[in-house]
C-alpha cells in the first residue's frame, strides 16, 4: 500500500489492487489547496470545513462518516465514534476514528480526536500498524496526548498530521513538540512526497518509527 500526503489531516491510501482511499479532505479556506485527487472512498472524521470538502474529490466516491463496519471493494473501514472536544462533545461535537484495513496493513487515521485515549477506546480501535495522529493542538489533541496515543496503540509507524506549516492559516502549533517526544535516529523525514508499505513490513520484531513529510 502506498501513503500520500495531501496535507493538513488529509491522505491518499492506495492498496496493490488499486482501491483509493481519500481521508479528511480540507477546504482551501486553510490556506492551501486540495491538488486534482479521485478516490473510490472518502472518510470523514467530522463536518467542519478543513476536513469535509468531498466535492474536491473526483471519481464518485463512496463517503463514509458514520462509525461502523464498511466493506469497499475488499478495504475494509472501521469507523468508531469519539468526541471533537475533552467535554463530551458539547463545545464541537462528534469525530470519528476510522481504522483502515489494506494489504493487510492496518492505518489508524484519528481525525481530529479531543480528548486522551481510554482502556475501552484503544480496544475499540482494535490493532493499528499506522497511525495518523493530530498534534497541533487548540481544536485537536496537542503533542503531549497524541504521545499517549502512541504509547497506548504502539503502532510501528507514526505520521503526524493536523499542525501548522508555513502556509495553513489555522491556529495550531507545529510539529516540533511532538517529534522532541521521540530520539532523533526514530524520525525519518520524506521529502519524495509517500511511503509504501506491505504486511511483511510489520512482521519481524516491534520497532517504532516516526515519519514527517517535508514540505515539497
Amino acid at each position: 500500500m502506498i501513503i500520500t500526503p495531501l496535507g493538513h489531516s488529509c491522505f491518499l491510501l492506495q492498496e496493490s489492487t488499486g482501491t483509493t482511499v481519500i481521508t479528511d479532505p480540507y477546504s482551501s479556506e486553510i490556506g492551501i489547496s486540495l491538488p486534482p485527487v479521485s478516490a473510490d472512498v472518502v472518510t470523514v472524521s467530522h463536518a467542519h470545513y478543513d476536513h469535509n470538502n468531498v466535492g474536491a474529490v473526483s471519481g464518485h466516491p463512496m463517503v463514509i462518516d458514520k462509525p461502523g463496519l464498511h466493506d469497499v471493494k475488499g478495504v475494509q473501514i472501521f469507523g468508531l465514534n469519539t468526541y471533537h472536544d475533552d467535554h463530551d462533545g458539547k463545545h464541537r461535537g462528534m469525530n470519528v476514528i476510522f481504522n483502515i484495513r489494506m494489504d493487510g496493513v492496518n492505518v489508524c487515521h484519528l481525525g481530529d480526536v479531543g480528548h486522551g485515549p481510554s482502556p475501552m477506546m484503544i480496544e475499540a480501535i482494535g490493532p493499528v500498524d499506522i497511525l495518523l495522529v493530530p498534534v497541533g493542538g487548540n481544536y485537536t489533541i496537542d503533542a503531549e496526548v497524541a504521545k499517549e496515543y502512541v504509547d497506548r496503540l504502539m503502532p510501528s509507524v507514526i505520521i503526524p498530521m493536523h499542525y501548522k506549516t508555513d502556509d495553513v492559516n489555522i491556529d495550531i502549533e507545529g510539529v516540533d513538540s511532538f517529534l522532541d517526544y521521540f530520539d532523533k535516529d526514530d524520525v525519518e523525514y520524506v521529502s519524495d512526497g509517500k511511503v509504501e508499505f506491505d504486511r511483511s513490513d510489520f512482521d519481524d520484531e516491534y520497532s517504532m518509527k516516526v515519519i514527517c513529510f517535508e514540505k515539497n
